[in-house]
């Protein structure tokens, strides 16, 4: 039987392209962290997604890579919608575009506190990552408009048909919930299998995620992400409103 690590590895930053140890090396306590420095590298970052590790770190940390166990995953279709929110699809309230205003987005997210917390984990040198990443066509954006004024949105990675969902805001009424209601119709038409909300919440439960251990979800992603996805921008020019249930999506005029 292995022995579980009471470390995490250590990266070099002078190598992009150096392997991540095995996820199931990653620590128990705290749950997931699995090794510390490298860089953030477009390079490095896709590497890190492909095995199911992500960056996440407070401004005092070196940079730190995770890979919980268990894993949060929401497939596309199974997206609950509660009966308000339908109404609120109905009314068609808000119109959506992807990769519209990634900076603005990212920012936005940056710029949120959550659960009382002071400063934020989207430091300025991962945000930087993300919009390499985005100019890469590998992070993509939704942005969710209340007429000319953007009132929330989301952002994540795509790897294959496995979309990892990173950060999203608020600045009206559910204007999150609708942006995530328009990314898994997206992501269920282009034949996206998952998309993976790394941490539990109940919030998430609520909307239809489900817990699974990190084996399953490993075996899922490896399933995936050589599949051919949505390559490049996902920006088509238009506005759009989100389908609501038992109906077709039509643009916005």
């Amino acid at each position: 039987m292995r022995r579980p690590r009471s470390l995490p590895y250590l990266l070099s930053p002078n190598d992009p392209s150096g392997a991540f140890p095995e996820v199931e090396n990653a620590l128990r306590d705290p749950n997931g962290l699995l090794a510390i420095g490298g860089d953030l590298s477009v390079r490095r970052l896709i590497n890190a997604y492909r095995h199911g590790i992500f960056p996440w770190y407070n401004p005092s940390d070196p940079i730190l890579w995770w890979s919980p166990d268990p894993r949060t995953l929401l497939i596309p279709e199974d997206l609950h919608i509660s009966r308000s929110l339908r109404k609120k699809l109905r009314r068609r309230h808000y119109a959506l575009s992807m990769d519209r205003d990634f900076p603005r987005v990212i920012n936005a997210c940056a710029g949120i506190s959550r659960h009382g917390e002071t400063g934020t984990w989207l430091l300025p040198e991962m945000i930087r990552a993300y919009r390499a990443l985005n100019i890469h066509g590998i992070a993509h954006s939704v942005e969710v408009w209340e007429g000319a004024q953007l009132a929330g949105g989301l952002y994540g990675v795509a790897i294959g048909r496995a979309f990892f969902g990173e950060s999203m805001f608020s600045l009206a009424t559910d204007a999150s919930k609708v942006a995530l209601v328009f990314l898994c119709q997206r992501l269920s038409k282009w034949g996206f299998d998952f998309i993976d909300c790394q941490m539990v919440t109940q919030h998430l439960l609520h909307m239809g995620a489900r817990s699974v251990p990190r084996e399953t979800f490993i075996q899922k992603l490896e399933a995936c992400r050589d599949l051919a996805g949505q390559e490049g921008s996902w920006d088509d020019g238009s506005l759009h409103y989100p389908e609501p249930p038992h109906s077709k999506a039509q643009p916005a005029p």
